[in-house]
């Protein structure tokens, strides 16, 4: 999200960076530039034109800090900026309230809703220890109650048995009676959707609000229907009284115009972004951190947060004693491909580093992308346990045969033999460091980048 409003916005300050001394004609014709970036990325024209303005304002006739420079300091109100229209701090869900707690969850048909609901309550289940039972309160779409009961059985979170010929208020109140007598601490109630707005969706999700009074009323949008998204979310928030917005495939939508409206527009907290198909894609949104992604800084915290989340400390700890002792096999090398992938892959990381838009045209450049990696997992996939603890042995027919069971060819064998052998110099020459060294190299399990173009 957000690739191409950064890569423009990266443009323009660069441009002012290149100046030295800003003049208001200075500011005035970097600030149109931004315009038009924020346009192309389908952000809403009120909250653009309120942007611009509230960023002139403070950059024209300022006194300059004598230790920033004056397009830094341009940059600084711009983030400002953004982190205040996307709504200043992270808001959680608020839970505050006598369990169990309904969380009423609504939204367009085909918007991603029920496994959202899903992704919500595997977060709810795994990071915050929360008992929460799932209900579908969708009696209008074929299969849709077992479509949830499937993600529940995936996602390991309890769900509501289906019980035929029940009203949507029934089940909302039967959802409620059966979480009291489990113990449950979180209700979670996937409402029925439509493809466009009508009377007869929001009349039922504002009956089931009447009866169940809950918590939060969340409103699952898709990221990629753009300015649609925000009409969406006004449309809801002035029926229902949203209190937090949902914003699905965020992965798929480049502008990420929708999110940096939304919030301006409908006055609800932007409370998680879905980022992709698995149980455990689904970020808590921080404004200050996205701000600091779409302006090229990017976002240390969230990546230490992955590596927390999805580094085992076992395997972790094992990978340091390897690379303590200076030995960094294929086996290794495969292993670093897998936990990249669980992070968000290589996409997904870059991202979250600092500076490393231009990298990543690079790497566009270079071919280097996820399906590289995934062949290079294939290839080591097809060799045996010996040829993944002893790569010397390979040889000639050996590579034949690995480029023949993988799929691919014996130059990206040969390519990846390459990059395996340069990393494992560079462990190599690691291991003669102290642990402290070590650990502060970074390499204490967390992934390296395979692949970059050196």
């Amino acid at each position: 999200m957000f690739d191409s409003l950064s890569a423009r916005l990266g443009q323009v300050f660069d441009t002012l960076r290149k100046r030295g001394a800003l003049t208001e004609s200075h500011v005035d014709e970097a600030l149109r530039e931004v315009r038009v970036a924020l346009l192309d990325a389908d952000v809403a024209l009120p909250v653009v034109k309120d942007f611009i303005v509230t960023v002139r304002e403070k950059a024209v006739g300022q006194d300059f800090v004598l230790s920033v420079s004056p397009a830094q300091f341009v940059v600084k109100i711009v983030h400002d900026r953004l982190i205040e229209m996307l709504g200043k701090e992270a808001a959680g869900l608020d839970l505050r309230a006598r369990p169990p707690v309904p969380v009423l969850i609504v939204g367009l048909q085909g918007s991603g809703k029920t496994t959202t609901t899903a992704k919500i309550a595997h977060h709810l289940t795994n990071r915050d220890k929360k008992q929460v039972l799932m209900a579908s309160l969708d009696v209008h779409r074929p299969a849709a109650q077992e479509q949830l009961r499937m993600l529940g059985e995936r996602a390991g979170v309890s769900t509501l048995p289906i019980v035929a010929d029940q009203t949507t208020v029934d089940i909302a109140r039967r959802a409620m009676d059966s979480a009291r007598l489990r113990g449950m601490d979180v209700v979670l109630l996937d409402t029925a959707g439509r493809l466009t707005i009508d009377e007869g969706m929001m009349a039922e999700a504002a009956a089931v609000k009447a009866i169940v009074n809950p918590a939060e009323v969340l409103l699952v949008a898709d990221a990629l229907t753009g300015q649609n998204a925000i009409s969406t979310a006004k449309g809801f928030s002035d029926r229902l009284g949203i209190t937090g917005i949902v914003l699905t495939r965020v992965d798929g939508d480049p502008r990420g115009g929708g999110a940096l409206s939304m919030r301006a527009v409908t006055g609800c907290p932007i409370k998680f972004i879905g980022t992709g198909e698995s149980m455990d894609a689904l970020e808590a949104f921080h404004p200050d951190r996205v701000a600091s992604r779409i302006l090229g800084m990017g976002d240390v915290v969230s990546l230490v947060e992955k590596a927390a989340e999805t580094v085992e400390a076992g395997r972790a700890e094992k990978l340091e004693a390897k690379l303590r002792a200076g030995r960094f096999d294929l086996e290794d090398y495969a292993e670093q491909l897998r936990q990249m992938d669980k992070m968000g892959g290589m996409n997904g990381l870059m991202g979250l580093l600092p500076g490393l838009g231009k990298v990543k045209k690079q790497m566009k450049n270079a071919n280097v992308d996820e399906r590289m990696l995934l062949r290079q997992r294939a290839i080591i996939s097809s060799m045996t346990p010996q040829e993944r603890q002893k790569s010397k042995i390979l040889n000639g027919s050996r590579r034949r045969r690995i480029a023949t069971g993988s799929g691919t060819t014996v130059q990206e064998v040969n390519r990846l033999l390459k990059q395996h052998y340069q990393m494992a110099n560079m462990v190599n020459k690691m291991g003669k460091m102290g642990k402290k060294k070590l650990a502060r190299s970074g390499f204490s399990g967390m992934p390296g980048f395979p692949g970059m173009p050196r």
